[in-house]
């Protein structure tokens, strides 16, 4: 692999890293800290029509979550490996996916200031999608 390559890709890769720990971490305080992010988010919701879904959307934004860390980071691995970034693209996907699902939340809990913190990382996977996605 040519160095022009990899600092033509390494918007990409950079983006995949943070990622890859962004969602790896927020995903693994989930599951070792199942009880307390429970309690957290029931009394979150607790005036929503969302209450009684707590658990449910708990253990779905924990896989997916946990799912869009380890595809960021399975995208790098095989950028190294076959010079291609569209794993890191479906990352992108993934990891919007997640956002838009945590901004939904926040907005539901009126959370504004919650749902505000989560735009940046929006837009890094708007950004990883310009950068890995396909030619066409």
């Amino acid at each position: 692999m040519h160095l022009e390559y990899l600092i033509i890709h390494s918007p990409a890769l950079f983006a995949a890293l943070f990622t890859a720990i962004l969602f790896l971490q927020s995903g693994l305080d989930k599951v070792f800290d199942w009880k307390g992010n429970l309690e957290w988010l029931t009394g979150h919701f607790s005036n929503t029509f969302l209450a009684g879904m707590v658990p449910i959307m708990l253990a779905k934004i924990t896989v997916l979550e946990l799912l869009t860390g380890l595809t960021a980071a399975a995208g790098v691995v095989y950028f190294f490996i076959a010079g291609s970034t569209v794993v890191i693209f479906f990352a992108g996907i993934l990891g919007a996916a997640s956002i838009t699902a945590l901004f939904f939340g926040q907005r539901i809990a009126k959370d504004y200031a919650g749902a505000a913190v989560l735009v940046p990382y929006f837009l890094l996977m708007l950004a990883m999608l310009y950068f890995a996605r396909p030619a066409i």
